[in-house]
């Protein structure tokens, strides 16, 4: 059986990476895959992000409304690999499932010895208030996975910036109540496994830049706690595997480019607590000994690939495709199978909007019922959904009123002649109703509409004003159309009946334009030009610097300063940045 772990850093870009969501899956060839960082809010849970075939998901998703920290934000998934979903012994397919871990969010058959499946507080966080309780579990971090054999925890843990004394009291709260709920487990003969981003390098080999005050941070100081080293219960499986490895990083700064140089962190863990399965182990044996085959990074996820541009020949302008963490997996051995068992209620495949509406177009376009239909003047009101879902309606008022703003007139007498193009100021109508037409497309009336095809002969003019953005050409290149459908009209077929003023006008927008563009392109060569000589150069390496903006809040927000173009990497290299760092001129907004 294998594990894995992963910060995705966004579900929707990972799925779009890999094509779909089980080229994903399948990349990672794990039997258990646990995501952190999903984004997705409870409305996105859609067949094509949660469900994939031979795969069981389990998501938690964000459902506080803290600024900053609302729908979208966070968020875990832990999906299994099986064969027989609905009823099986397979170990990958979790006999139980919790949202959560403090007991507070709706659950499936509750992990651990639970026996009211109802009830409020999971044994051993009684302690604690309601509201602290709720305030953890609000923002997605936590999934509970109960394989039986072991409680698997995905979890991401919070991040707090040193100056962010509000999320440092939160992010302790966090560790703390998940602590309770371990040791609890433990206390009642469970074995545990906890993956994830825990936003904690546990040691000095762990972090690129680890200053003098590192080894005193409070979060460290926890999490060294846990292990058997420091008297506690689990095992840092990696660690344990590969005690001395320096650079094993897993998450690197995207705004640096420090993957560039491997110039990361080791955030993202594999723990385990608890005895091995072996109904007779002697002294010394454990869940890692036993049955822990190998653990190890995935590099190969990583954005940056050997034989990518560097930043400061060119490589900056590169998009580097992928997230900002790379995998972590562990291969168990010796795990046996478990009871017969049925796929727990938390999973996906219960969520109504995966196994309720719209799993087809045809069910999308299928009329809906109003479950409590109300009356307005003695009738029955229709479900707000009829407008689009009825496949049997045909043209209805809405449909008329939209091709009415997309068309000028289709009638013979409405015809743009040369008499109506007399002048510019007769163009306005056309441009006007262009105008609605393209405002109308954002907020489409009806689905028909929106398939609608858009009615244009050969690229003309006659019947609509609207031209497909892709087809526009010229106006001096349609007029010729034009005098012949309308020189048609009225029998005569020679395209030359337009006046010589007209044509003149029209040349003189036409050069009037060339000579606005030239003047633009060069003002902003100018600029350019400008602004290329008032970089400063870095004192490591003689190179324009890059410029940047202060986001965080203080005394200096908003203003701009250059650094180093280089990516981020070791003192010792002298091919990475070189440290120099300098502000502009210029102060920040709101400053005198």
């Amino acid at each position: 059986m294998r594990i894995v772990t992963y910060n995705v850093n966004g579900l929707r870009p990972r799925v779009s990476q890999f094509g779909s969501l089980p080229g994903l899956l399948d990349s990672l060839d794990a039997d258990i895959i646990c995501f952190q960082e999903t984004k997705l809010s409870r409305q996105d849970l859609r067949a094509d992000l949660v469900r994939a075939e031979g795969y069981e998901s389990f998501f938690s998703c964000t459902r506080t409304s803290d600024k900053g920290r609302s729908a979208g934000y966070s968020g875990v998934a832990t999906f299994c690999r099986v064969k027989s979903a609905i009823s099986s012994n397979e170990v990958a397919l979790p006999i139980g499932a919790e949202e959560g871990f403090t007991g507070l969010l709706k659950a499936s058959q509750g992990c651990g010895s639970r026996k009211d499946n109802s009830s409020l507080i999971a044994q051993g966080l009684e302690g604690f208030s309601r509201d602290e309780l709720l305030k953890v579990d609000s923002e997605g971090r936590c999934i509970i996975t109960d394989h039986g054999h072991f409680v698997l925890f995905n979890i991401y843990g919070p991040r707090a910036g040193s100056d962010d004394s509000e999320r440092i009291q939160f992010k302790l709260t966090f560790f703390k109540i998940l602590e309770r709920r371990w040791d609890c487990l433990l206390r009642q003969g469970r074995r545990i496994v906890v993956v994830g981003d825990l936003n904690i390098a546990p040691a000095s080999i762990d972090r690129c830049d680890a200053g003098p005050d590192f080894e005193k941070n409070e979060f460290r100081k926890w999490f060294r706690s846990l292990l058997v080293q420091s008297g506690g219960s689990f095992l840092d499986v990696f660690r344990t595997k590969f005690p001395d490895r320096r650079e094993a990083y897993t998450c690197w700064s995207t705004s640096t480019g420090a993957e560039e140089f491997n110039y990361g962190s080791r955030i993202d863990h594999i723990l385990t607590a608890g005895s091995c399965l072996h109904e007779e182990h002697n002294q010394g044996h454990d869940f890692v000994t036993c049955h822990v085959k190998d653990c190890d990074i995935l590099v190969q996820f990583r954005r940056w690939k050997p034989g990518n541009t560097p930043r400061w020949k060119g490589g900056r302008s590169i998009k580097l495709e992928g997230s900002d963490h790379a995998p972590v997996y562990m291969t168990l051995t010796g795990i046996p199978e478990v009871l017969q068992h049925n796929t727990p209620s938390l999973s996906t495949r219960y969520h109504p909007q995966v196994s309720g509406y719209q799993q087809t177009l045809v069910s999308m376009l299928m009329k809906r019922e109003s479950s409590n239909p109300t009356e307005i003047n003695g009738g029955p009101t229709s479900s707000p959904d009829e407008s689009i879902t009825d496949p049997n309606i045909t043209q209805d008022s809405s449909i008329s009123r939209l091709e009415e703003s997309y068309e000028c007139s289709s009638s013979k007498d409405s015809h743009m002649t040369m008499r109506s193009l007399g002048s510019t100021a007769n163009l306005l109508p056309c441009s006007e109703s262009k105008k609605r037409a393209r405002d109308s497309r954002g907020s489409q009336l009806t689905l028909k509409s929106f398939f609608q095809k858009a009615s244009s002969e050969s690229g003309t003019l006659d019947n609509n004003c609207v031209v497909d953005k892709h087809n526009q050409k010229d106006i001096s290149n349609s007029l010729p159309n034009v005098y012949c459908d309308n020189a048609a009209e009225n029998g005569n077929h020679n395209s030359e009946s337009a006046s010589a003023q007209e044509v003149g006008l029209l040349d003189a927008c036409n050069s009037s334009d060339k000579e606005k563009r030239a003047d633009a392109l060069q003002e902003w060569q100018r600029i350019q030009q400008f602004m290329q000589n008032s970089v400063p150069l870095c004192k490591g390496h003689k190179e324009p610097c890059v410029s940047r903006l202060v986001k965080k809040p203080g005394p200096n927000l908003g203003r701009r300063f250059y650094v180093c173009a280089r990516a981020e990497g070791p003192a010792s290299n002298p091919e990475a940045n070189c440290g120099y760092f300098k502000w502009a001129a210029s102060k920040p907004k709101g400053k005198n």
